[in-house]
């Protein structure tokens, strides 16, 4: 049986648990605490129930897993940013191996505050926070690894008010983004599937008729209800997410083709076509940036 089908079991979500998470401080500023959690995969036998205190933004940047709060299963990937209302208790489970990074933001309270102001209400009533989750644009995921590449080249004579303006522009920005209708269980579920599916079989050419098999969806139904949800159709929502597997990759990667094939494109010319459109930029271009740990451009 393979990893995908696996992932995509109706019963069979919580297949792949994670070694404990590894937390790196990367900014802790008077706007809030920047972190980078990453888990590598490695056996064990649960994860325990966690419990967050405080209002949260994550935004995964490499892997899969599944966010159960409340009745939602909420899939983590790296199309999705991801709002934690504080004093809600959740757990994580890990459909598709390897281990995944993200990106957590924790506002200060005084700026939970200003975005309660801003929004004219509590965060909790926000419809964001109450959706649990948004795709991310490509603009977002741009930002993301630039932000990334940036914070962790920092150091003590980092520029604090720089890093703290960043930062709330990438709170403003993630929150700025218009409220979808939100799904039944059944058919987050079915969109869980779906991504798990995608991220399983990420390097390989995918076909519209093994997704449908493998979650237990007609074509028709399946490319139907995603867009709905989602936003975009299923074949680029996959482009995004070899776009951004591809964005955490690019400093350590010499041989672009290579890269290219690595992420699931058919080649190198149409790699760079995609990235190019998505990012404004070649993939050479972008792999300079990060590498130079540049301070990325307001959004």
């Amino acid at each position: 049986m393979s990893v995908a089908q696996v992932a995509c079991q109706d019963a069979g979500l919580e297949t792949v648990s994670l070694a404990p998470q590894s937390r790196t401080c990367l900014l802790d500023l008077s706007v809030g605490l920047v972190e980078d959690v990453r888990s590598a995969g490695l056996p064990r036998q649960s994860d325990a129930r966690a419990f967050s205190p405080q209002f949260q933004l994550a935004l995964p940047y490499r892997g899969l897993f599944v966010w159960h709060v409340g009745r939602d299963e909420v899939v983590g990937d790296a199309n999705q940013a991801l709002f934690v209302t504080g004093g809600e208790s959740y757990r994580m489970s890990h459909p598709v191996a390897g281990g995944y990074g993200e990106l957590i933001v924790t506002p200060a309270p005084c700026v939970v505050s200003e975005l309660t102001h801003a929004t004219g209400g509590s965060l909790r009533a926000h419809p964001l926070f109450r959706r649990r989750s948004r795709r991310l644009d490509p603009r977002l995921q741009s930002f993301r690894a630039r932000f990334l590449s940036w914070a962790n080249g920092t150091s003590s004579m980092t520029d604090s008010l720089a890093a703290e303006e960043l930062v709330l522009a990438l709170l403003r920005s993630a929150l700025d983004h218009g409220a979808s209708r939100r799904p039944s269980s059944s058919t987050q579920r079915l969109i869980a599937r779906t991504k798990a599916f995608l991220e399983a079989e990420l390097t390989r050419s995918i076909r519209l008729m093994d997704i449908g098999r493998a979650v237990g969806a007609s074509p028709v139904y399946l490319t139907h209800v995603f867009r709905c949800i989602e936003g975009v159709p299923l074949h680029q929502y996959l482009t995004q997410l070899r776009l951004a597997r591809a964005l955490v990759e690019l400093p350590h990667s010499d041989d672009l083709t290579k890269l290219a094939l690595d992420v699931g494109f058919s080649s190198h010319s149409h790699f760079s076509a995609k990235f190019r459109g998505a990012f404004r930029a070649t993939p050479s271009q972008f792999r300079q940036l990060l590498r130079g740990r540049l301070r990325p451009a307001s959004l």
